[in-house]
């Protein structure tokens, strides 16, 4: 016995009418219409983070601007205030190998021992 749709061909509404196939109706409903119900296991694969809040944002929170003292190696010059360019804190990443003075507002213990290693200075502005 032949299928359904091999016995539809050439019907061009198989079997549903003018406009019974029409509508958000045949496609379980329309847009995220049934991700809780009939069309949880697709939620649940692609869009899992669909609903819901996640995590916490403290309204106190205050961004800092960062930069490492890798960073500073790159850059020409031996004098460079951090503050002017809008940096908050100096991280001790990277390597120093020439005598830099910085200024910039906190700085971390790595960091001003790899400057003063290396001849340098942290001034705390």
């Amino acid at each position: 016995m032949r299928d359904r749709t091999k016995k539809m061909r050439g019907s061009g509404t198989f079997g549903m009418g003018k406009k019974g196939a029409r509508g958000g109706g045949t496609k379980g409903g329309k847009g995220n219409a049934g991700l809780h119900k009939h069309k949880y296991i697709y939620m649940i694969k692609y869009a899992p983070d669909a609903y819901g809040r996640k995590g916490f944002k403290s309204k106190n929170r205050v961004e800092k601007r960062v930069i490492n003292v890798g960073d500073l190696n790159r850059r020409e010059g031996d004098f460079m205030d951090l503050r002017e360019e809008g940096y908050d804190k100096l991280l001790g990443s990277g390597r120093v190998e020439r005598a830099i003075t910085v200024v910039v507002d906190e700085c971390s213990a790595s960091a001003k021992a790899k400057i003063e290693a290396a001849g340098g200075k942290v001034t705390n502005g």
